[in-house]
């Protein structure tokens, strides 16, 4: 089975304000961007993904992910995470209508294509399923099959709201870099241990990271 990947992404200079212990104003756009490009470049390596497509209303994100590779569609709900992926979604299903989707976070970047290709090809056999978050709280991935609503509820609590709606949750091991989003300093410090592509360690680079 091929997947389209829909991954949402806020305008940089709104985003990862909780790294403001680790990183200054200036470097936090950065940092959120490069990110992205990773997880981008990651997802577009993995065998499983015929093609990504990221809501965005950044211009310079924009650019940059296209040039990876990425389709990217405007966020024109302007209503939330959610609903950016519910309109993403109705775009690629509106060219492939048969197409597995799944959703995945922007700030994966130690994200590894040969586990993000077993976590999809476990995800093949529900109608909707979803991956845990290394936190064991929010989520990083949501999948549906062709024919099936997505269905997102990111936010507060994912791990458990995914749950309430039906959406099977996958119990796979090994499989640390897809869970490894980053939002906090201790984030960042577990992804680097894990390793990071080259867009990530070249901002984190310009970090002074306490205990790195």
């Amino acid at each position: 089975m091929q997947w389209t990947l829909v991954v949402p992404l806020k305008p940089l200079a709104q985003a990862k304000s909780r790294l403001a212990d680790t990183a200054d104003d200036g470097l936090r756009p950065d940092l959120a961007l490069a990110f992205a490009q990773d997880t981008v470049a990651a997802a577009l390596a993995c065998p499983a993904v015929g093609d990504v497509a990221v809501v965005t209303d950044d211009a310079r994100a924009g650019r940059e992910l296209a040039a990876l590779g990425a389709a990217i569609v405007p966020d024109e709900p302007g209503g939330g995470l959610n609903a950016a992926l519910a309109h993403v979604t109705r775009v690629v299903r509106s060219a492939r209508p048969a197409r597995a989707v799944a959703a995945l976070n922007a700030d994966l970047p130690a994200l590894r294509p040969a586990e993000l290709s077993r976590v999809l090809d476990a995800a093949t056999e529900f109608p909707r399923a979803f991956l845990p978050d290394a936190a064991a709280i929010g989520t990083t991935l949501l999948t549906a099959a062709p024919g099936r609503e997505l269905r997102p509820a990111f936010g507060t609590d994912s791990r458990a709201r995914h749950r309430a709606t039906g959406a099977v949750e996958l119990p796979l091991t090994a499989v640390d870099s897809v869970r490894q989003d980053v939002d906090t300093g201790e984030d960042l410090r577990s992804a680097l241990a894990l390793g990071v592509g080259p867009h990530t360690a070249a901002a984190a680079a310009r970090l002074l990271i306490p205990g790195q």
